[in-house]
Order: C-alpha cells, then structure tokens, then sequence
C-alpha cells in the first residue's frame, strides 16, 4: 500500500466517474503524473470539489495499491492561477501535452518547477508566446528529445545567424546550400534558432519559426492523434 502525504500538484484534467465521483490526472512535484479516483466530491456537501480543477497550486494526499489510486486530502497551497482568454486556452494545452507526453509515476522535479512559473507567466492579461514555445523546449530537453542547438550536422559548425539550416528529427540541423527559404516546412534561420538557444524570443518571426519548429518535434512523439486544446484555438486565434 502506497501512502503519500502532503505533495504539490496540479489538477491537469479531471472527468466524472460513477454517480459521485471524479477521475484526475495530477502532475505531482516528486511522483510526476499519477492517476486518482476522487470519491464523493461530486456531492453538494463536498468541501474539496471547488479545488479539484486545473491551474489550482495544491497539496494533496492519496493512498492505493495499483496504477490508479485514491485521493485523500487536497489543500490550496498559496494563491490560485487564474487564466483568461488566449490564456487560458493556452494552459489547456500546456496540460494536454503534459497528459500525453509524460509517462505515469515517472518523477519530472524540474518539469513541475517550469510548469508552474509558466502558468505563473500566463496568468498576465495578454499572451506572449515565447513562454510556450520555452515551456515545448524544456518539455523535449525533460523528455530525452532535447533539439541540439549548439552546431549543425554533419560538420559540428556553431549556428550563423545569416545561415539556413534543415531540421532533421532525428539528428538535428544541416546547413543549407542553394535558394531555400525559411518560410515553410523544415528550414529555420539562424538567428531564430541562437534566439531559441539563448531563450531570447523577442522578435515575431523568429517566434512563427519557433512555433513550427516545436509542431514539428512534438508531432513525433505525439503521433496521429490531434491535440484537442490545439483544435479549440483553430479558426480563433492560433496560439499553440
């Protein structure tokens, strides 16, 4: 039996299950993602329902014997995150891929760590996306995918801004030769990808670039499978 106490987590996605309670995944600070049956919440009476929902910083308790366990206990822990508008939509989707990509009670300290102050980034009233496309980069690096950003392949030559490069999944960035351009597909500039090295997004093309260099990294290891949150901001507003 599998007893732990007072843990920090977030609510990533929650769904009715039988006539009272809910079924939560939960990314937890020392445990990564774990699955719970939240018994009785769905009750008038339940005093912990109104924390069971997503961007809520918590500590929570469970206990369980299999893959899918029982929740306990759950404390607010400090001020809720309370997103907005292209915000919010744009932490649905840091939690789907959170629910897609991690593996279950597979420890992510450091992950949680940059979840949390990237929710804390998004809780401003207006979005800036440099902070997805830095939380898709610490995602990859966290999950063994990490995009080598220190030199092209084959030759092992530092990025030149000036240059183009061709992205190859599994190896890395080629120096192009001949009268490509970056405006789609598998090119990138230089300057945008020392931009992501550096973490310095600060310009808008190089933020467009970023943005289908991460659909491009992440679509392998997501598969066939489109991501709903992403499907909401179709037609709206394109943010992820």
């Amino acid at each position: 039996m599998m007893r732990v106490s007072l843990q920090p987590a977030f609510i990533l996605h929650c769904r009715p299950y039988r006539e009272t309670s809910l079924l939560l995944d939960v990314f937890t600070q020392e445990y990564g993602r774990i699955a719970l049956i939240a018994r009785g919440v769905r009750k008038n009476r339940s005093k912990i329902r109104p924390l069971l929902q997503p961007f809520f910083p918590l500590v929570i308790s469970w206990q369980g014997k299999t893959e899918l366990m029982t929740l306990q206990l759950a404390e607010p822990q400090g001020t809720p995150i309370f997103l907005r508008g292209e915000c919010l939509l744009s932490g649905f989707y840091l939690n789907e891929l959170l629910v897609r990509l991690l593996q279950k009670q597979d420890p992510h300290p450091q992950l949680y760590t940059i979840y949390h102050h990237t929710l804390l980034e998004l809780g401003q009233p207006a979005l800036q996306q440099k902070y997805l496309r830095l939380f898709e980069k610490k995602l990859l690096d966290e999950l063994g995918y990490g995009l080598q950003l220190n030199h092209s392949i084959p030759d092992g030559k530092v990025f030149q801004a000036n240059q183009l490069y061709r992205f190859y999944p599994e190896r890395g960035f080629e120096l192009v030769d001949g009268n490509e351009t970056p405006s789609s597909g598998t090119i990138f500039r230089g300057k945008s990808l020392l931009a992501l090295a550096s973490e310095q997004l600060d310009d808008e093309m190089s933020l467009q670039e970023i943005k289908r260099l991460m659909r491009i990294a992440l679509g392998g290891l997501l598969g066939p499978q489109p991501l709903q949150s992403r499907r909401l901001f179709t037609g709206i507003i394109g943010a992820c």
